[in-house]
């Protein structure tokens, strides 16, 4: 079959026609699976195909191949266990979100947030830059559950990698598991997924290349078919473009799902909150990639009779149960957590967490075969061997690891982690919770006044850039619910699709909120102490939840009554507390004008009732 005449076209994996909604999407049993790989396989010419079962034998055996051909570091048994360091190219180290693209049917349906490129045109270059990107590798086929395996909230997929690393980390961020084989064979629908690092060692003459360490190609794509179910990335062995499972199919492909499902996947933490009368709740919380979502789900409360435990670091997926609540799930199985500023003084937990059965990328190597990291220590160790293999001293002027360094754990390790992390069913969400980088503007805390409310503060979050995406650091940029790079839908859609799931829960609701632990004063140092103390915060909110915390009214929310407020042992500037708090008139209009030009980028299809509280919001004001 000639690359032209694969079934990569008009058609879902070449059978039937692309169904309107996920609803209608036909199931496919194993045969349409091996078929399907014996497609993709004619496409990319591998020199063989293995199927992945992500048993620990399975995983050993690719670790020990990674070790041998120099593609991972094993590092010293006695400080790490089981644990290796992996190095990507220089050029290889985030998201390319300039090359992430949405091919919806319909352009108006990717919105402008989104870079959308028509489909059959970027089948075509597809199937130009895949065709024999796999000569001289394996082909591994990896199927993958989120969420627990046929849990009412979980999700199938396969993917299909020439990267052992990727196999091997899918086992550790998923469930990879012949069970995911038994329910796509009993005709359950699966996501379709093709990751190639585009880098063949073998040349169209048959002549072998030299191998490098951590390959990858100067041209990438990571492409999402929203209609089909399908993501496409080439190009790139970076995790978070290579894992397909993680932003590609649990918020870009399942935000598309949800919608037409009527439930939501977001960029969420989840976590369970005991009070010291051993109330549980569980908060899910959205905040834009390295703002301490990992540390807020993995939080060691600094105030006693207090307990946080982790469900979910980084994913939710949430869905009205049988009772008319909304549930939740995490459905990775990992942590895939940015390293540097991880430490004992910041997050005990996810130190804890890292002691074995670890894969950490782009962090230092230290002379005793551990690793470290900017944070991992006061003091930095006298010599490493830096994050691009170089020798590295305290005074060589650069970072030892990559800003955007990574480790990749079961969640499972996890010392902190929930005894219903894994629920079936899910959990039941009390609160929901927004948050940013904000220097100013933004108060600690807020509540909003009702559910609409809440999906505007979600809408007109804005955060400063860090160095897990693209652009200047420090830099300002609007983020709603912290989706902005991950949503596979028209943004203002989606802010219509949480209404649309709020008018179904009714008075079943959870309570929204709104925390920045970044604000600052007037001589730029942080007026909040942030980490541990956190739980200060949180106790106010479950304190609102219980009806025991009153409020104070504002055009912005709903604030704390000063003393209300557990602010015993804290070293706190005089006015800091004013200064957390403080509400400026003509700041907040000037963010309204912000809010309206960003809306305006949206133009007819932001949802009147997101307009009406940017009317409301400045009238209060004035």
């Amino acid at each position: 079959m000639s690359i032209a005449e694969l079934p990569f076209t008009d058609t879902e994996r070449g059978a039937d026609p692309v169904p309107e909604s996920a609803a209608d999407r036909p199931a496919h049993g194993l045969d349409d699976l091996r078929a399907w790989v014996d497609e993709i396989a004619a496409l990319t010419e591998p020199d063989e195909v293995v199927w992945y079962d992500g048993s620990l034998r399975e995983a050993d055996r690719l670790t020990k191949l990674l070790v041998a051909e120099g593609k991972l570091i094993r590092l010293n048994p006695e400080w790490r266990p089981n644990s290796f360091l992996a190095r990507t190219d220089p050029g290889d180290v985030a998201r390319v979100e300039d090359r992430t693209f949405i091919c919806s049917d319909d352009e108006q349906d990717a919105g402008p947030t989104n870079n959308w490129r028509e489909p059959s045109t970027m089948r075509a270059e597809l199937r130009e830059v895949f065709a024999g990107s796999m000569r001289g590798r394996t082909l591994y086929v990896v199927p993958f559950s989120m969420g627990p395996v046929g849990g009412p909230i979980s999700q199938l997929g396969v993917q299909l990698t020439d990267s052992a690393y990727v196999a091997v980390s899918l086992g550790t961020m998923t469930r990879v598991t012949d069970d995911v084989l038994a329910l796509i064979d009993a005709g359950a629908p699966w996501v379709a997924t093709v990751h190639s690092v585009g880098y063949p060692l073998v040349d169209d003459h048959d002549h072998r290349r030299d191998d490098v360490a951590w390959p990858c190609n100067e041209t990438k794509y990571i492409v999402q078919f929203p209609e089909t179910r399908e993501i496409w990335s080439y190009g790139s062995g970076y995790g978070g473009n290579a894992i397909l499972a993680k932003k590609c199919f649990a918020l870009r492909i399942a935000s598309v799902m949800a919608r037409d499902e009527g439930w939501l996947a977001e960029h969420m933490l989840i976590v369970k909150v005991t009070s010291p009368e051993g109330r549980a709740y569980h908060l899910a919380a959205a905040f834009p990639s390295a703002c301490g979502k990992t540390n807020l789900a993995m939080l060691r409360p600094s105030i006693p009779g207090w307990t946080v435990e982790t469900i979910g670091d980084d994913i939710a997926w949430l869905r009205q149960g049988p009772d008319g609540r909304l549930r939740a799930i995490n459905p990775e199985a990992g942590f895939f957590g940015v390293a540097p500023g991880t430490g004992p003084s910041t997050n005990a937990t996810a130190v804890d967490t890292l002691w074995g059965n670890t894969i950490f990328t782009n962090v230092a190597l230290r002379d005793d075969g551990d690793v470290w990291w900017e944070g991992l220590t006061e003091q930095p160790p006298a010599h490493l061997i830096d994050w691009r293999g170089e020798d590295w001293t305290p005074d060589s002027g650069r970072p030892a690891a990559h800003p955007n360094s990574r480790f990749t754990v079961s969640a499972a390790q996890c010392p902190a982690i929930a005894d219903d992390w894994d629920a079936f069913d899910g959990v039941p969400i009390d609160a929901i919770l927004f948050g940013g980088r904000r220097a100013t503007n933004v108060p600690l805390v807020s509540q909003a006044r009702d559910w609409r409310h809440g999906v505007f503060l979600g809408a007109t979050i804005s955060s400063e850039q860090t160095a897990a995406a693209e652009g200047t650091v420090g830099e300002l940029r609007r983020d709603p619910f912290a989706m902005l790079p991950f949503c596979g839908y028209n943004m203002a859609d989606h802010w219509g699709h949480w209404l649309a799931v709020g008018e179904k829960l009714g008075g079943d609701a959870p309570a929204v909120f709104q925390v920045n632990w970044f604000r600052k004063g007037d001589d730029g140092s942080y007026l909040w102490p942030g980490f541990a103390e956190n739980a200060r915060v949180i106790e106010w909110i479950v304190r609102r939840i219980e009806g025991e915390a009153g409020a104070v009214q504002t055009p912005i929310g709903r604030l704390p009554i000063a003393d209300e407020l557990d602010l015993d042992g804290l070293d706190l500037a005089p006015d800091a507390v004013d200064a957390l708090f403080r509400v400026d008139q003509d700041s907040w209009l000037a963010e309204c004008d912000l809010t309206e030009e960003f809306f305006d980028r949206f133009g007819g299809r932001v949802p009147p009732a997101l307009r009406a509280e940017l009317a409301s919001l400045r009238y209060h004001l004035r």
